[in-house]
């Protein structure tokens, strides 16, 4: 009877300290420092960075191509519309810039020796082939008008470098270079387009 009665004492007791022996391995969700499983292993710090780069190849080639040569056909197309509008976002680098741009509007207002001098050289070549006694001075017309040239182009830049100058505090590399190669090509075959009339200085 005894031996019974302590056989379920001890059984209660076992039962008790498993009990408490849960109670404390399985921490109470209102602990601040709890943190649940998450149900799946962390990643690696390898996982993770492999996760974040994207493949320098893309997976569909002739996609990514086309693609590319839609933009570039857009931007093409921007491009010449710029060099009709003097749109400065889609303008080739050597045009951009307000510098560029106030070049291009001085030797846009005046008139220059150049916006004449290939149609008469042409002339010139072709009277010469047709009458021999024009022949021995077309040669000597043909370098006085391309002397006469690069004067105009020297009063030009003579002129044009001081507003630079006091415009924007230096002038910027090859300038010279850009307004000559400006003033020597006819006025309706300018790219980019004028966009100022005859007279029209830029202040």
């Amino acid at each position: 009877m005894f031996g019974r009665k302590n056989k379920a004492v001890e059984t209660e007791s076992q039962q008790s300290a498993g009990s408490i022996r849960i109670e404390r391995t399985e921490p109470h969700l209102s602990d601040s420092k709890y943190t649940p499983p998450k149900g799946r292993p962390t990643p690696s710090r390898k996982e993770r960075e492999a996760a974040r780069k994207s493949p320098l190849v893309p997976v569909d080639r002739k996609a990514a191509k086309e693609a590319e040569k839609a933009a570039n056909r857009e931007f093409r197309i921007k491009q010449q519309q710029a060099m009709q509008t003097g749109d400065e976002r889609y303008l080739p680098v050597n045009d951009r810039g307000p510098q560029r741009r106030y070049i291009r509007d001085f030797v846009d207002a005046r008139f220059n020796v150049g916006d004449v001098l290939l149609p008469v050289i042409l002339l010139t070549f072709i009277i010469g082939l047709f009458t021999r006694a024009f022949q021995e001075y077309s040669i000597l017309v043909m370098w006085a008008f391309i002397l006469l040239w690069f004067i105009d182009f020297w009063l030009l830049w003579r002129k044009l470098k001081p507003r630079i100058i006091a415009k924007f505090g230096a002038v910027e590399p090859r300038s010279g270079f850009y307004a000559f190669n400006r003033s020597m090509m006819i006025r309706r075959f300018r790219l980019p387009k004028p966009q100022v009339a005859r007279g029209q200085y830029p202040s």
